[in-house]
C-alpha cells in the first residue's frame, strides 16, 4: 500500500511539470533606440514571423519610453522586425528558448533613412486675379479656356466689363480708354473698339482694369482704364541672315561718233555676298 501511494503521488507531481512544459508561453520583450543619438523612439512597428514562411505570429509599437512586448510566444526560430517612418527597416532573427517564460531582447538601434536630392525644383504661378490699391489685373497667358479666342471675347469675360456692337462698356459706362501696353491706338479709339476681334488672346500676358485713373491718363476715359499687356518677345541666343547678290554691270556700247570715249564692256558681272549675325541673352542685344 505504501508503494502504490507513493506511486500515485509521483505521477500526481510528475503530470503539471509536463503540462506546464507543453503549454508555455513565453513574453519577448525589448528596446528601441536611434542609432545615431542612441535615443528611444517611439511608436515602432514591430512584427515576430516564423523563420521558414514567414507566417505572422505577434505584433506591436513600441511606447513613448521605446520598450515592447510581445506575449504568447510558442518556443522555436522567429524573425523579428522592426520598422519606422524616415528609418531604414530592420530583420533580425530570434530563437526563443523554453527555460524562462521572459526573453529580453538585446537593444535594436534602427539607421536613418537619408536619401540626397539631386535638385529640388519650384514652380510657381501667377495668381489669376491681382488686386492692388489703384487697378485690378486679370492673367490671360495661363487660361487655357481663353486661348483660341480673340482679346475682346476675353474681355467680355472680365467682371463689371461689357461688349455691345463692338464698343466696351465698364460698368455701363463708353467713356473707357482702352490701350495696348500704355498706349492708345487706332484699334482702341473711342466709339469702337471691333477691332479688338481680330487680336488673338494667346498673344496677351494680362489686361489691367484701373476704375480710378490718374491724372497722367486721358480725361476722355472718366470710367476707367483698361491696358492690355502684351507677351514680351523672349527668344534668345543667336540669329542672322546669308545674302548673295549679283549683277551683269553696263550694258551699253560706244557711239562711233565719240572716239576718243576708252573702250567699253558689255556686261561686267559681280556677285556681292553678305552676312549679318545677332546674339541676344537677357538684356543684352
Amino acid at each position: 500500500m505504501k508503494h502504490i501511494k507513493n506511486l500515485v503521488l509521483s505521477i500526481s507531481l510528475f503530470i503539471p511539470m509536463v503540462l506546464s512544459a507543453q503549454n508555455s508561453a513565453i513574453t519577448v520583450s525589448g528596446s528601441i533606440k536611434d542609432n545615431k543619438s542612441q535615443s528611444e523612439l517611439a511608436y515602432v512597428s514591430v512584427v515576430l514571423k516564423t523563420e521558414t514562411d514567414s507566417a505572422f505570429v505577434s505584433g506591436t509599437i513600441t511606447n513613448d519610453e521605446g520598450l515592447f512586448a510581445l506575449t504568447g510566444v510558442r518556443p522555436g526560430k522567429y524573425v523579428l522586425e522592426a520598422s519606422y517612418v524616415g528609418f531604414k527597416p530592420l530583420k533580425q532573427p530570434l530563437f526563443v528558448g523554453s527555460l524562462s517564460k521572459f526573453l529580453e531582447v538585446a537593444p535594436i538601434t534602427l539607421e536613418e533613412d537619408i536619401e540626397t536630392l539631386s535638385e529640388v525644383v519650384v514652380t510657381g504661378q501667377q495668381d489669376a486675379v491681382s488686386e492692388s490699391l489703384d487697378k485690378k489685373t486679370f492673367a490671360v497667358a495661363d487660361n487655357v479656356s481663353q486661348a483660341g479666342g480673340s482679346v475682346l471675347q476675353a474681355m467680355q469675360n472680365l467682371p463689371g466689363v461689357t461688349v455691345q456692337d463692338g464698343k466696351v462698356l465698364l460698368r455701363g459706362n463708353d467713356r473707357v480708354a482702352v490701350l495696348i501696353d500704355g498706349k492708345q491706338t487706332a484699334l482702341t479709339g473711342f466709339g469702337s473698339q471691333s477691332g479688338l476681334d481680330n487680336l488673338p488672346a494667346s498673344a496677351i500676358e494680362k489686361i489691367e482694369i484701373i476704375n480710378n485713373p490718374s491724372s497722367k491718363y486721358d480725361a476722355n476715359g472718366n470710367a476707367g482704364i483698361i491696358n492690355i499687356i502684351y507677351k514680351k518677345d523672349k527668344q534668345e541666343g543667336f540669329n542672322g541672315k546669308v545674302g548673295l547678290s549679283s549683277g551683269l554691270g553696263a550694258l551699253w556700247v560706244k557711239n562711233e561718233n565719240l572716239p576718243t570715249i576708252r573702250p567699253q564692256y558689255q556686261a561686267t558681272p559681280k556677285i556681292n555676298p553678305s552676312l549679318s549675325l545677332n546674339y541676344k541673352k537677357n538684356k543684352v542685344n
